[in-house]
């Protein structure tokens, strides 16, 4: 099965696609959205951070951009239905290479900075499809205590590849961000997002035992359950900040 389509399993039941509760998403959103007229969210997965946005403002406009379009299908669906689907564009794109007519009064990116090789580079590509300004929203893992090798070796991941989070805060500052609120994902948000992440595609394989991708589909649950469990369980942590840019000199 393709990995999208996996990916899309795994959040049926949690589609905001990061370790952040409801109330958290709503409160960053109302923070980065009202009195805004428009927001874009690169890598948006399957756009349902956008539904939220303009459920919070009914002036405000949205376009998300994915590579993928898992689930975008499902999301216009939505939006139809509670009448918002005029306000709503989703495109099915590469979003490091996707180009606007126009500039945004947001711009949020949240869990994707892998998509851009990370926080750095997708600060750029945010900055470059925002107002001077505008405010971005941007979410990413950092280190919450140095990680063992056992921990490396399941996320297959490298030491360099995230900072503590005072150096992810400073990446931003470093290139002219300002932050004007930030949350920290707790343990339980964190343990919330990972059991609904297994345990959807375990119930999918359990449910759909005849299916060809039904052994790989459980495979990665049990895969994934034993990298968070084993390894980055109170180790990788997620901030998500709200920045603004300095003014120009």
């Amino acid at each position: 099965m393709d990995r999208n389509r996996i990916s899309d399993l795994a959040h049926a039941n949690h589609p905001i696609a990061s370790p952040l509760s409801e109330e958290t998403v709503d409160r960053l959103l109302a923070l980065a959205v009202t009195g805004q007229g428009s927001v874009l969210d690169l890598g948006c997965g399957d756009g349902s951070w956008l539904l939220r946005a303009l459920r919070h403002n009914p002036s405000l406009t949205a376009v998300g951009v994915d590579l993928s379009g898992e689930g975008f299908a499902r999301v216009h669906e939505q939006a139809e239905r509670e009448g918002l689907s005029q306000r709503l564009q989703l495109v099915c794109a590469d979003a490091r290479e996707w180009a606007a007519p126009d500039l945004f009064d947001v711009v949020l990116s949240v869990g994707a900075t892998h998509a851009f090789g990370g926080l750095e580079p997708t600060l750029a590509a945010m900055g470059r499809h925002l107002r001077p300004d505008g405010r971005a929203l941007v979410g990413e893992c950092f280190w919450e205590q140095a990680p063992t090798k056992q921990a490396l070796d399941l996320l297959g991941a490298e030491l360099e590849d995230y900072g503590d989070m005072a150096t992810s805060v400073e990446v931003a500052a470093s290139n002219g961000w300002v932050p004007l609120q930030g949350h920290v994902s707790t343990l339980a948000e964190w343990d919330d997002y990972e059991w609904s992440w297994t345990g959807a595609l375990a119930r999918w394989a359990l449910d759909h035992p005849d299916d060809p991708d039904s052994a790989q589909v459980m495979t990665t649950s049990v895969e994934h359950r034993r990298a968070w469990l084993e390894g980055y369980r109170g180790t990788l942590g997620f901030i998500t900040l709200l920045l603004r840019r300095l003014p120009p000199t």
